[in-house]
């Protein structure tokens, strides 16, 4: 993934100890950075509690094998190896089934607490992993975007008191749909990662021979620039979200065990910054590993029950301290894999993609047209039903209450898996 000069600065700036003293010259362009946050958010946000968590499954899922047509016979001739029996399939109406690995979340489909969307895509689908991962995150369908649309929604979350983690990005990197103008989202593995890590090297000083270097980086840049500003913000944010982060890991006691993995412990992370109460609005973490082009059987399999008991545990903590009421959860990949499996006992990029939102506030059902695996397009991919944006204004209106015209520039309708506001 591309990251401009400015955002491996901006992103380099996110981990600052929780126990150093904040240098002076870090406060002088505080105001004018908030300033200018606030003028760069074009999105205005109804005040609420209401929690969105983005789950990012990486490589594009094969969602045939995931959301199951089982009934339809063509699925079974295209797929004669990876076809999931329809003994095994775990029926949701007399048409679709889930994944056997996702009893968890059939669970939460049978008490009501489930959606799927059906058909996904756009106008010409792009097959690129990243090209097609920028267009479901900036919305830009040439895949050159630069600002995500989460990105715009966390801009005008942002008030004149900061608020580190009113969204937070669980990896090693920031997701492009988190990449925003004027508001840098903090981004970590886990709460012990962020902090300024002290010098392997320089064992007696700690984190002061970094912090130095980190001084002299941020006294090299011209003083006069408006991101001078900005990086006085990150840095003051960064501190402030350390000792935040630090003081709810110890007094948070999850309700549940989560499953052991980067996964499960990223959103053990978000459900963490939840129940404490730290003022998330946005949380977002990427399950990878979906590209199977070859012997997809068993890590697809490995995957589902990865998302399924991850998503679960979350789910309880969440209901076991009362805040279950406050979140939903949407699933989404950057394609889905071909309706006929390949030779390899894989599958190759598709379009046409599901996705799961979770959470107390769903209406439960299969929303979307289903695409049909026999009228394909002149590649053989299936044609998409429902414009993916419609999923993103449902969210943002009846949800988050975001302008989705303001946030996704233009109208794509909505799904009724949310209650109309």
């Amino acid at each position: 993934m591309r990251l401009s000069r400015r955002a491996m600065l901006r992103d380099g700036m996110l981990a600052v100890s929780a126990g150093m003293v904040m240098p002076a010259v870090f406060s002088r362009g505080l105001a004018s950075a908030r300033a200018l946050a606030m003028d760069n958010a074009r999105v205005s946000i109804a005040a609420s509690d209401h929690i969105l968590i983005v789950v990012q499954m990486a490589g594009g899922n094969d969602g045939l094998n995931t959301v199951i047509p089982y009934s339809d016979p063509t699925y079974l001739k295209v797929r004669p190896t990876l076809a999931i029996p329809q003994n095994k399939v775990l029926t949701l109406d007399d048409r679709l089934g889930l994944h056997p690995n996702l009893a968890p979340l059939k669970d939460l489909w049978d008490k009501g607490h489930m959606a799927i969307v059906e058909g996904l895509g756009y106008p010409n689908q792009s097959l690129s992993h990243f090209q097609a991962m920028d267009i479901w995150q900036t919305l830009d369908l040439a895949g050159s975007g630069t600002e995500g649309w989460l990105g715009k929604l966390v801009a005008g979350l942002v008030d004149q008191d900061g608020h580190p983690f009113k969204a937070l990005d669980i990896g090693s990197q920031t997701a492009q749909a988190l990449a925003s103008i004027s508001t840098p989202v903090p981004t970590l593995t886990s709460t012990q990662s962020y902090r300024l890590a002290s010098d392997p090297i320089d064992v007696a000083s700690g984190a002061n021979s970094r912090l130095q270097a980190l001084m002299k980086l941020y006294n090299t840049y011209p003083k006069s620039s408006p991101y001078a500003a900005l990086l006085d913000t990150t840095a003051l944010n960064a501190q402030e979200g350390a000792n935040q982060l630090q003081a709810a890991n110890a007094a948070y006691h999850p309700a549940v065990t989560y499953p052991t993995g980067p996964f499960a412990s990223g959103l053990q992370v978000l459900a963490e910054a939840i129940v404490q109460g730290l003022g998330l609005r946005v949380g977002y973490v990427t399950l990878g590993g979906f590209d199977t082009h070859a012997n997809e059987q068993a890590t697809h399999d490995a995957l589902m029950t990865t998302l399924a008991s991850g998503l679960s545990a979350f789910y309880n903590d969440l209901m076991h301290h009362g805040k279950a009421d406050n979140v939903i959860v949407m699933t989404w990949s950057e394609f889905v894999s071909r309706v006929e499996e390949n030779g390899s006992l894989g599958t190759d990029h598709g379009t046409a993609a599901p996705l799961f939102v979770l959470g107390n506030a769903i209406n439960k059902g299969i929303y979307g047209d289903p695409p049909s695996l026999t009228d394909l397009d002149r590649n053989g991919n299936l044609k998409y039903t429902i414009d993916f944006r419609s999923v993103y204004a449902t969210v943002l209106d009846r949800w988050m209450g975001a302008s989705s015209k303001d946030v996704l520039g233009g109208s794509f309708g909505a799904q009724n898996f949310l209650p109309q506001v």
